[in-house]
């Protein structure tokens, strides 16, 4: 059973993404890979660019454990694509982020889909809790 499209309205932060050349397999539309590509971007530069992660240097860390996506039209290059992520689950030491593919101005997403992170410190690869601070942005963030 397809899931009910997401609007704009189901979300709460978004980011525009140029599709490039290479996003487009032979059939003439972005492939399927790109759309985890695009989630991994609307959601670790919503963490960097409120200063939450620094890629190369944070001890703790959201590592993905789950993602999946549902296809409901395709896009191709040179069209923008815009990101728009909610958070649906905010546990202790994992969050899951709801996520929809949107055309530039349309109000449907054209793929949705979820990505769960949970936190472990770089050095051991262990679980422990969201950090204060960035559990406090993404309340912000819950649908």
């Amino acid at each position: 059973m397809k899931p009910v499209r997401l609007t704009r309205a189901d979300l709460r932060h978004f980011t525009t993404i140029q599709t490039r050349w290479q996003d487009n397999d032979v059939f003439g539309h972005v492939n399927n890979v790109v759309y985890y590509a695009w989630f991994d971007t609307a959601v670790n530069g919503w963490l960097i660019d409120r200063g939450l992660l620094d890629p190369a240097a944070s001890s703790i860390i959201g590592l993905v454990v789950e993602t999946g996506c549902s296809y409901a039209e395709s896009i191709a290059f040179p069209e923008p694509v815009s990101i728009g992520i909610a958070i649906d689950r905010l546990g202790s030491s994992s969050v899951r982020y709801r996520i929809g593919v949107f055309r530039e101005h349309g109000d449907l997403a054209i793929a949705q889909g979820h990505f769960t992170h949970v936190y472990v410190d770089r050095a051991s690869q262990r679980p422990v809790p969201i950090p204060d601070a960035i559990r406090a942005a993404m309340a912000r963030l819950l649908a």
